[in-house]
């Protein structure tokens, strides 16, 4: 018995091996055979999940290094790009600094020009006779104008006259900004103004100071936006007959019908020195860019260039009579009006005239007879550097003139009608525009008086050709 179990357990054992595998009488595999079969799609599954991530894991590593090539290639682009910029730019700067380097040049040569008196621009040619529409009269002033200054920037004009008022104007819109009233005589100490005729007046060539001068023997210091009293310079010991400042600087001459000149450091609100020479009273002074200035001499018929630096005087002759106005052209030539009706231009190397115009400006009286002896140039003016004059007596007219042939000879451009003295000349700096004060009377007398005048400032805007 225990035998056969035996050998029948060997038996079943080798049958198992030999046996096919069971299945079910519907024909699908057993219920271990499932399992079986199940685990092992489970493990094919498991094995294609892991092919496919790496697969995709290699995929994105291809992409990533794609990417990766593509942000180097745009690195370098930039910086391609970013050099050719800085290439440029320092290309452009080196443009900027020649065209700098050019401009500068152009400007020190026309300084060095200008302050050798050399330089000349040729634009007289260029103008044209002015209508009535450029024509701005200004009317305020109750007694005659004596003097006119234009600021800088053109845009405010300042006059003087003998109702010993300063009036400053809008010169666009020709309108009455603020008026510095008179006073009467013998309130100098608690007035704060001209108490009798305003003679003459001038601005520092950056617009920050005005100065005022007549009969008072003072000279008053402005501000000219404000026409608040800065400052009063005593010490002349007659009327105040011109007044000129330095181009450029601070340094204020004052002309006297005391026979001297004095010098003002108006920063320092201080007196610097008085000059003499003169031997009758001074009427008129002018300065430029050098530490000098000129001065005509009236009845003692002589024009004196102060060196302040040299200490020493140029001394001009002119003809007999009295030379009643003067002006700087440059810085070697300038002009003069005379009470003989003659017109002068001259050069700091000769002693004579280059070129004299007798009776410059013809006219006739109330009575229609001729009055050339009694048409005295009142006033001069250059436009600095230029070959473009201006002149004005009382005939009715302001004349223009162009200076050519280097100074030896002066024509005439046109005339602009003007009724009544013409007491002063000035042109502004670009050459836009033509200042005169015109009044009844002479601005030193009462010598002869035209009624037909009217007391007042003009404006006149002179245009060029081409515009």
């Amino acid at each position: 018995m225990p035998f056969f179990i035996k050998s029948k357990r060997k038996q079943s054992k080798s049958k198992t091996k030999n046996q096919r595998p069971q299945v079910s009488l519907s024909g699908e595999p057993s219920k271990r055979k499932r399992k079986k079969l199940r685990l092992q799609n489970e493990e094919i599954e498991s094995e294609s999940e892991i092919e496919s991530d790496d697969g995709n894991r290699k995929a994105d590593a291809v992409t990533s290094s794609d990417e990766e090539e593509t942000a180097q290639e745009k690195k370098l682009r930039l910086a391609k790009e970013y050099l050719s910029n800085l290439e440029q730019e320092e290309a452009d700067k080196r443009e900027e600094d020649e065209i700098h380097r050019d401009i500068i040049s152009h400007r020190l040569k026309q300084d060095l020009l200008e302050q050798s008196g050399k330089l000349q621009k040729l634009v007289a040619d260029e103008y044209e006779q002015p209508s009535i529409d450029d024509l701005i009269v200004l009317r305020g002033h109750q007694l005659s104008v004596t003097c006119t200054v234009i600021s800088p920037d053109k845009k405010h004009v300042f006059s003087g006259s003998k109702d010993c008022s300063i009036i400053k104007w809008d010169a666009m819109g020709g309108r009455r900004l603020h008026t510095i009233q008179g006073g009467r005589k013998g309130t100098e100490d608690t007035h704060t103004g001209h108490t009798d005729h305003v003679l003459c007046l001038a601005m520092s060539s950056d617009g920050k100071f005005l100065a005022s001068g007549g009969r008072n023997k003072f000279v008053l210091l402005w501000n000219p936006d404000t026409c608040q009293l800065l400052h009063k310079f005593t010490g002349h010991r007659d009327s105040i007959s011109g007044l000129a400042f330095r181009i450029g600087s601070h340094q204020l001459f004052s002309a006297s019908h005391d026979r001297s000149v004095k010098i003002w450091n108006v920063d320092e609100l201080a007196y610097i020195e008085t000059l003499f020479g003169h031997s009758d009273a001074i009427t008129g002074i002018d300065s430029l860019f050098r530490d000098r200035a000129i001065t005509s001499g009236g009845r003692d018929a002589s024009i004196r260039i102060w060196k302040v630096v040299e200490e020493s005087q140029l001394v001009f002759n002119g003809d007999p009579g009295s030379i009643d106005c003067i002006a700087f052209i440059n810085e070697s030539n300038f002009v003069s009006g005379s009470d003989n009706n003659s017109l002068s231009v001259w050069s700091l190397m000769k002693k004579k005239p280059l070129v004299t115009v007798r009776n410059a400006h013809q006219g006739h009286d109330q009575n229609g007879n001729s009055s050339l002896r009694t048409n005295w140039i009142t006033a001069v003016a250059a436009l600095h550097n230029t070959d473009l004059l201006a002149s004005g007596s009382k005939d009715g007219c302001i004349k223009l003139w162009k200076t050519c042939k280097n100074y030896t000879v002066l024509q005439p451009l046109f005339s602009i009608p003007m009724v009544g003295f013409v007491n002063s000349l000035v042109f502004s700096v670009d050459g836009q525009t033509l200042v005169a004060g015109i009044g009844q009377e002479h601005k030193l007398g009462r010598w002869w008086r035209i009624k037909e005048a009217k007391n007042g400032t003009r404006i006149i805007n002179l245009k060029k050709k081409d515009a």
